[in-house]
């Protein structure tokens, strides 16, 4: 799979870190949103880089602020992968129908 289709199979509800690694190299061809929903104190500690921080604890009030209007693919993570699919289920019921959520967090990223 390409990585314009892979940013836009909205039947797909995860991608690995491999194909985030692709979509980062080739970011200005296949341009998307890196949203990190951990809070403040796991953002500053460890990050990937080039991302949004939105936590989850104050998500709704973030994305009515930044991405009311977005229309660009969104990549949201976490520590292992479960806020980040929460909030990839409610960006979605938001509209966002291209988000999707980094499987197993930074920590799969890292290693």
């Amino acid at each position: 799979m390409g990585l314009h289709e892979l940013i836009a199979d909205e039947d797909r509800w995860e991608i690995d870190p491999s194909d985030l690694r692709a979509l980062l190299d080739c970011r200005d061809e296949a341009p998307f949103l890196l949203i990190d929903c951990r809070e403040a104190d796991e953002h500053a500690e460890w990050k990937i880089g080039g991302d949004i921080l939105m936590p989850l604890s104050i998500f709704p009030s973030e994305v009515a602020t930044h991405l009311e209007k977005e229309t660009l693919p969104l990549v949201v993570y976490c520590h292992h992968g479960m806020r980040s699919l929460q909030a990839a289920q409610y960006l979605r019921v938001q509209g966002h129908a291209k988000t999707y959520s980094l499987r197993g967090g930074i920590d799969a990223w890292e290693k």
